[in-house]
């Protein structure tokens, strides 16, 4: 232990955190490393790597939106990580640390969720039953591994693992985990962050990311879970883990079916669509789902290779316009009208479409989904598939910090809206509280019980509509979308299919995409949104994002720029309810509205390193000619407001 007196003198000298020298000689002095993670400690103690070490143990990795996320590779790789490397430059160990995502968190999570799962099931049922995890994982460093570490782990606590035979996507796997009546589920992924992180996210029963209770059980156990439990789980045993066969692929892609309102119009009009999967798990099914209705799908070559690196890309996140450019440039060449693509675990799409000047146009998340939602409500509406005054049966579901643009929409249309808190998993959790609702109606009313998954989409619309609420599209403005409650995750996969029937009856009535976005506009308003992310890496950065949350309750901003602010929503302290009644939990997140009618939100990434500033604004137009005014008033007026906001956050920053 001769670095312990280095440690304790780095903590005494300011360069290490009270709590990272508290975690850091607690793994050293634990006796649960291997010898190469001792050696990869060392090395970062004798080379006085401070930063590194405080990023790597300042905490324990905690499960932020329904699991963990963070850096799997340090930004300082030791000789002893860096070992043998495997394909695609991965190194032979993840990062050594209590912060970071490697293999003792990933044996810590999987023996908590294991511990609860027991539990649960035998208090559900009332005796003991073999607890079933379906594990999918992405393309990212280490995910196969971590996949199949968390599957030995199940199957030597006394569980059964499924796994698949390669990287499939998020919603595939919130779909698997209904389909098999699994558990819980967990994905290994870390969506559309930079390649040197990966994550473990948990899903339940219903196939949706964990909420309360479940996520605080599962918390609770996990930290039970003791460092010197795992030396005995890292050798991996996959004996008696099942590997998913055809069967499972074939039904969710028949699940992605019920996304299709006509699909008969792909015999009349077919878009022309270049596609890609940035490298990840869209490519598994996205192309192939096209391809069933005959559609000619160009996909990006170079990114249709599964590549932990992302090496076309800056970020592999579809928001990001830089990561569509060899898409957008193909479909320039080929004369396509669409470009699509998925993030690296496929839950998260993003398009281009071409303009009246010829050129290839990206579309926000927002602007996506909202014509989505238009469409697919307006043509369910004519086809007789909601009811023509719309109903307070029928819901749009969608976050906070999305739009109210679909707000518009769904009211105008009859329809309730429900707003979440900014994260998938409460949209999952409405759908769950649906289903369950129907079925208590349906027993107490009819005195049958019903197999949700197994009853037609008419069959459940029906139902849903005279018993609880039938959920008609929701999805939040990072560019996630989802129509069918088959699925619990937000889905790119479904999302490419929905626009490319979009496309194609718009094609159909000789209308382009922004054609179609111009009269959704002058129907329901226009609305812009824009958005701040303000980045803060490792500890330092935790504590400055800290400091403009706390500030923000502390005494919020009474005024922005030229404009008052009118009311503040503190969705920490305040009772706040949802359409449905149902209180919404706490969390630090700010909403607030100015005097001119728009608004902004504020909220700390569960996922990232960074604070997020939302912007919404809205103008009245109700003729054509007022469009270009009011799409110029919006765009100047946010552009002050952001840079007012900005300017204030880093100053309660302390920068």
């Amino acid at each position: 232990m001769e670095i312990l007196p280095k440690i304790r003198e780095a903590e005494s000298d300011g360069k290490l955190l009270e709590s990272s020298a508290r975690n850091l000689s607690e793994w050293v002095e634990g006796g649960f490393l291997p010898d190469w993670a001792q050696a990869s400690i060392k090395e970062l103690v004798e080379a006085g790597q401070w930063d590194e070490l405080n990023d790597r143990f300042y905490q324990l990795l905690a499960f932020g939106t329904g699991g963990m996320r963070n850096r799997t590779i340090g930004r300082v790789v030791t000789k002893a990580e860096k070992g043998t490397p495997g394909p695609k430059d991965t190194p032979e160990h993840a990062a050594v640390g209590t912060a970071v995502l490697n293999d003792f968190n990933v044996i810590r999570a999987t023996v908590g969720l294991f511990r609860y799962s027991e539990a649960y099931l035998e208090n559900h049922y009332g005796y003991r039953e073999k607890p079933r995890l379906v594990i999918a994982h992405d393309v990212r460093h280490f995910s196969r591994h971590f996949c199949e570490l968390a599957a030995s782990v199940w199957n030597r606590l006394g569980g059964t693992a499924l796994i698949f035979d390669g990287p499939r996507s998020t919603p595939q796997l919130s779909f698997t985990v209904r389909h098999c009546c699994a558990t819980a589920g967990v994905v290994i992924t870390a969506s559309h962050n930079p390649s040197h992180d990966n994550g473990y996210k948990v899903y339940f029963t219903d196939g949706a990311q964990v909420v309360y209770p479940h996520a605080e059980g599962i918390i609770n156990e996990v930290y039970k879970v003791k460092m010197s439990d795992t030396p005995a789980l890292l050798d991996i045993d996959l004996d008696g883990v099942v590997t998913l066969g055809r069967s499972v692929d074939d039904a969710y892609m028949e699940a992605l079916q019920e996304n299709l309102l006509a699909p008969e119009i792909f015999a009349k009009s077919q878009p022309k669509i270049v596609f890609s999967p940035i490298h990840g798990t869209g490519g598994v099914t996205a192309p192939a789902a096209l391809q069933r209705y005959g559609l000619v799908v160009d996909t990006v070559k170079e990114q249709m290779e599964q590549d932990p690196r992302f090496p076309t890309v800056e970020s592999p996140n579809p928001e990001n316009s830089e990561a569509l450019a060899m898409a957008i440039s193909q479909a320039e060449a080929s004369g396509a009208g669409i470009v699509m693509a998925t993030d690296p675990d496929a839950d998260r799409m993003g398009v281009a479409v071409r303009n009246a000047e010829g050129r290839m146009q990206l579309l926000s998340g927002n602007i996506i989904g909202s014509l989505l939602a238009a469409f697919r409500i307006e043509r369910m509406k004519e086809a007789g598939l909601l009811p023509r005054n719309g109903s307070d049966r029928a819901a749009l579901i969608k976050t906070f910090v999305t739009t109210p643009l679909q707000t518009a929409i769904a009211e105008k249309n009859g329809l309730k809206v429900i707003d979440t808190l900014t994260g998938f998993k409460w949209i999952g959790e409405k759908l769950l509280g649906y289903e369950e609702e129907l079925r208590e109606a349906l027993l107490k009313n009819e005195g049958i019980g019903i197999d949700y998954a197994a009853t037609n989409p008419a069959r459940r619309r029906e139902l849903l509509l005279r018993y609880s609420t039938y959920y008609v599209f929701g999805g939040e403005e990072s560019y996630g979308y989802l129509a069918s409650d088959q699925v619990r995750d937000k889905d790119a996969n479904a999302a490419v299919l929905m626009f490319a029937e979009m496309a194609a009856h718009l094609a159909a009535e000789n209308k382009s995409i922004l054609e179609y976005l111009d009269e959704v506009y002058l129907r329901y308003g226009y609305y812009l949104e824009d958005t701040i992310n303000i980045y803060y890496e490792g500890a330092t950065g935790a504590s400055r994002i800290r400091a403009i949350l706390d500030s923000y309750r502390k005494e919020a901003p009474s005024s922005v720029g030229d404009y008052e602010v009118a009311d503040v929503r503190d969705f920490g302290t305040q009772t706040l309810h949802d359409a449905d009644g149902k209180e919404i939990p706490k969390q630090d997140f700010f909403f607030l509205e100015l005097d001119n009618g728009y608004q902004y939100a504020v909220r700390g990434s569960g996922t990232e390193p960074k604070i997020k500033f939302y912007f919404f604004a809205r103008e009245d137009v109700s003729e054509p000619g007022e469009l270009e005014p009011a799409k110029e008033r919006a765009a100047a007026t946010l552009a002050t407001l952001k840079e007012a906001l900005e300017a204030d956050a880093r100053k309660r920053a302390g920068e």
